[in-house]
């Protein structure tokens, strides 16, 4: 668990998924803090940041490849909520004694889901409803303890779920726009099943990034290479709200930028910003060197 983080957060553990940050900003919508983590994060290592439940993202291997992304079985046993998603929902079969197989059609584009009733993770959906599916593989026999809670035309386990384990699963991504009850779905996930409190924000964050920020400097001074760019300029963004004239902010000019912006980034950085900032006109020694 970072500094910065809140105490209550939710793990994504990515597959590569081409939509990991995606889940990330899904549930920060929802005001839950999020952090996405590598998918073969040991067990115990994970414990150890205290996560109040694990969303397991999508991905493009085949989880019946050798060489395809495994995860530590022990997540499963750490006793917080699981919710898995398209290759995670396939990972999370196979790992705990289901299988998966290759049918002859595939799904990509939107679907329509037939689901149980009864199953808390589809509160407040309707029984037919538009999901979103991108997949080959798909789960043929569930693992013990286990049961089918939707199904599609093509995919027979379209999600499944284990309550006493708290663990849920779905072929489909809720996380994208076009899975019609998507963030409901998500919403029921974190508040129903988790229980979690909607305690974050970005404000908060940069509360609390602020305040580390001061406490880390202290009566120290701080010197920013700043190049213009998204990353250091939220830093100096954040340092001169934590410590104003503390900083100072030194931009070289190297004579490569776009037109105008070394006049743009001097302007943004000496009259929104309350730092010491330094402009170096270095244009003829870099274009000497070239």
């Amino acid at each position: 668990m970072t500094e910065a983080q809140p105490k209550q957060f939710v793990a994504v553990l990515d597959f590569g998924a081409q939509y990991g940050q995606l889940i990330a900003r899904r549930v920060r919508d929802l005001n839950v803090y999020s952090e996405i983590v590598p998918c073969d994060i040991p067990a115990d290592e994970l414990a150890a940041m205290k996560p109040a439940a694990l969303i397991l993202s999508g991905g493009p291997a085949s989880v019946n490849d050798p060489e395809a992304p495994r995860v530590d079985p022990g997540i499963y046993e750490l006793g917080v909520p699981v919710l898995g998603f398209c290759y995670g929902h396939q990972i999370t079969a196979v790992t705990l004694g289901g299988k998966v197989f290759h049918p002859e059609v595939g799904e990509y584009g939107h679907a329509e889901l037939e689901r149980e009733a009864g199953s808390a993770l589809f509160n407040n959906t309707p029984m037919k409803q538009t999901v979103w599916m991108s997949h080959f593989d798909a789960v043929c026999d569930v693992p013990e303890g286990f049961k089918v809670t939707a199904r599609t035309k093509v995919c027979p386990v379209a999600a499944m779920e284990n309550p006493e384990r708290k663990i849920y699963t779905t072929q489909f991504h809720p996380e994208v726009k076009h899975t019609e009850y998507g963030q409901q779905i998500l919403s029921n996930f974190l508040f129903d099943i988790c229980k979690l409190e909607k305690n974050w924000s970005m404000d908060n964050l940069v509360e609390t990034m602020t305040q580390q920020f001061r406490e880390k400097v202290g009566d120290n001074r701080v010197i920013l290479a700043l190049s213009g760019g998204v990353d250091s300029s939220v830093v100096a963004a954040l340092g001169a709200r934590a410590i104003g004239k503390q900083m100072t902010c030194v931009f070289i000019n190297h004579g490569l930028l776009r037109k105008n912006e070394p006049e743009q980034v001097e302007e943004v950085f000496t009259k929104q910003f309350d730092v010491d900032f330094i402009h170096v006109h270095a244009e003829d020694r870099y274009a000497e060197l070239l």
